[in-house]
């Protein structure tokens, strides 16, 4: 059994090894009941939007975690996977900035990612 940082660390990478942008990863579990993490990423299109999420719910399977729902929003402008215990979120860069989850959520613990991501 893998603990939900373990499970937000492999998905993290997941999406950081599809060329996933501005990959922030918000630890919410003291600020909210909804999820242990919220996982929030930039895609470069729709298209790329969803490759991210398909690369990320695969991953999340190989992983043996169960999926609560998948959600997409205004042709893959935004797509939401719903893990229980991690909550994923990819957007296209005007969604993101729309939506602006990391100041909707500027309580949530931000996770230090320089070990965990590769830089360019």
């Amino acid at each position: 059994m893998r603990t939900p940082k373990e499970i937000a660390i492999a998905v993290t990478k997941a999406l950081d090894a599809k060329k996933g942008q501005d990959i922030k990863l918000l630890k919410i579990d003291h600020v909210s009941s909804l999820a242990d993490y919220f996982l929030i990423c930039t895609g470069t299109s729709n298209t790329h939007v969803k490759t991210l999420c398909d690369f990320a719910e695969y991953t999340l399977e190989q992983l043996g975690e169960t999926m609560l729902s998948r959600e997409g929003h205004r042709g893959n402008s935004w797509e939401l996977l719903d893990y229980g215990t991690i909550v994923v979120h990819v957007f296209t860069e005007e969604a993101r900035k729309f939506y602006d989850l990391e100041r909707l959520w500027a309580d949530a613990e931000v996770v230090d990612l320089k070990d965990i991501i590769i830089e360019e």
